[in-house]
């Protein structure tokens, strides 16, 4: 349905957008020299997860509400402010053992895949993103628009589950390290809170 041409482009722009520095990547980045790549693929793939969501809202139109109303887009974003707060709150009360033990009830690969979903979810600037980003690869002239629009969500999500399982693997050697030093474990965590506390801020103060 789609041209080779214009999948090729678009596949080369998902790749771009994937790997360019954003709050998503960042997280995979960050959890995944924590507490190791397993913790970053699992992650990613609820973060993949959500864009299925927001694929969903821009082919039936409800990602529109959000870029139209002011109320809806705040309580979006606040909602997934304050998550990240918890998630900040949780990195810094987190022991040594949490980060590098396996046993923990928060490495848990569904628990993990559950915080994916819900960061992604509740950021209302992907989905208005996507409302801005996937229809310029669409056109009517090829049939259902929103048979489309579902194709090119679904091949964004592949490329960020790949991109993202690249970072995770790549930055999951740093766990090895990090599961010997308690010490480095406890810096990694602030400065894990940290990005949280900065990725909420900039949510929370994101502007449509």
């Amino acid at each position: 349905m789609l041209p080779v041409e214009t999948l090729l482009t678009f596949i080369t722009a998902a790749v771009v957008l994937a790997f360019a520095p954003g709050p998503d990547n960042l997280f995979v980045l960050t959890l995944s020299a924590a507490r190791g790549w397993r913790a970053g693929v699992a992650v990613t793939l609820g973060l993949c997860s959500g864009l299925v969501v927001h694929t969903t809202a821009v082919a039936l139109g409800v990602a529109v509400i959000f870029q139209r109303s002011d109320l809806a887009f705040t309580l979006l974003k606040a909602a997934g402010a304050a998550y990240l707060v918890y998630l900040a709150y949780k990195a810094f009360r987190a022991p040594p053992e949490a980060l590098g033990g396996a046993k923990a009830g928060a490495d848990r690969p569904m628990a993990l895949y559950g915080r994916g979903i819900v960061m992604n979810v509740t950021n209302p600037k992907v989905a208005i993103f996507f409302l801005a980003f996937l229809p310029q690869f669409a056109s009517p002239e090829r049939g259902s628009v929103t048979v489309q629009i579902f194709l090119l969500g679904a091949v964004f999500a592949a490329v960020a589950l790949v991109c993202f399982s690249l970072v995770a693997i790549l930055a999951g050697g740093l766990n090895r390290w990090l599961a010997r030093s308690g010490k480095a474990q406890i810096i990694l965590n602030r400065i894990a809170g940290i990005v949280f506390v900065g990725l909420a801020i900039k949510l929370a103060t994101a502007q449509r």
